[in-house]
């Protein structure tokens, strides 16, 4: 591990702490002394087939983005959202089959997701996910949803 204020390679682990799918370490520069945090996730081979058939790489960065535009200005912080990111993301990898999963099931799982925590989330969410062609559909959601 480099050492991020002089890049030196000895460092340690002054303490360690697992939450779910994360390890968090404090670490400590053996040359300068200044100490650091880095977060460790597990991170399988896993391809999100898209609706024109293309594969791409599961991009767990690109959920983070995704589901921190539609919790943007709601009463979450940094850290909320990276937990409700990791629960995504450990689901997704749970229904995963044989290394592929469709965007469509991805989606459904960050809706079920956002409807559970939030729900104007969810409605942002659904409302670019579902492609609302008028205020009717926008209406039938939000009805959906009482």
């Amino acid at each position: 591990m480099l050492c991020p204020y002089c890049t030196n390679t000895e460092t340690k682990v002054t303490d360690k702490r697992d939450s779910g799918s994360v390890a968090r370490r404090r670490r400590e520069c053996l040359k300068c002394g200044k100490r650091f945090t880095t977060y460790e996730r597990v991170e399988l081979d896993l391809n999100v087939i898209k609706k024109d058939g293309r594969r791409e790489k599961f991009n767990r960065d690109k959920l983070l983005e995704g589901i921190g535009k539609n919790l943007e200005k709601r009463p979450f912080t940094t850290g909320q959202i990276e937990v409700i990111v990791d629960d995504v993301a450990a689901k997704v990898y749970r229904v995963a089959k044989d290394k592929d999963i469709r965007s469509f099931q991805i989606g459904e799982i960050v809706m079920a997701k956002l409807r559970k925590v939030d729900k104007i989330a969810y409605i942002r969410f659904a409302s670019v996910y579902r492609d609302f062609a008028d205020i009717d559909e926008f209406k039938d959601e939000l009805k959906k949803l009482k």
